[in-house]
């Protein structure tokens, strides 16, 4: 009886680490994850936009066709990043992501920011200078933390209409992305 719940303990350990080290490890070997995917793109300190999803083909990134995506990569080894503009009155939406897929920060016009995107990414060591007042920023900047250097911002933008798509999509291409000089 014993050395049943033991072989019961014993398993039930082993299935519990199993699971664990599956769960833990195995998103950061796919291939698909979607760092890896936006890693093609190049957005590299300047925003991006992504081609929208046609009807019938294939839609990796699973974008919805009645929005517009714009992409920025940012590396925080050259400084803290900064992402700043002004979006159109429409809904629109920010997300940043480490290199993870993790989403680190996320944000509506919704919440009170109107037009005005002014986004502040930095890693430990540089919230630390903030902290310290060692870093000049712009009143107003939303800050965020990332705990790598490789992250990505991605900015939703919804037309009202069809007929406005071009011009909506030029004030999202139009956001500065780069990094802040220290």
């Amino acid at each position: 009886m014993v050395r049943t719940l033991l072989y019961l303990l014993g398993g039930l350990l082993l299935g519990l680490v199993i699971h664990l080290v599956v769960i833990l490890i195995l998103p950061r070997i796919s291939e698909n994850a979607a760092y890896t995917q936006v890693a093609s793109f190049e957005a590299l300190n300047r925003t991006t936009l992504l081609a929208l999803p046609k009807a019938g083909e294939a839609n990796p990134l699973h974008l919805d066709p009645d929005m517009s995506y714009g992409l920025c990569k940012l590396d925080l080894s050259a400084g803290p990043g900064e992402v700043t503009g002004t979006l159109p009155l429409a809904f629109w939406s920010v997300a940043v992501y480490d290199s993870t897929g993790t989403v680190l920060y996320s944000t509506t016009n919704r919440d009170g920011i109107g037009q005005t995107l002014d986004l502040g990414i930095f890693d430990p060591a540089q919230t630390r200078l903030l902290a310290e007042q060692k870093i000049d920023i712009s009143p107003g900047l939303l800050i965020v933390e990332a705990r790598t250097d490789e992250v990505f911002v991605v900015v939703r933008l919804a037309p009202p209409h069809p007929s406005v798509r071009d011009r909506y999509e030029a004030q999202l291409e139009r956001l500065a992305c780069r990094n802040i000089a220290i």
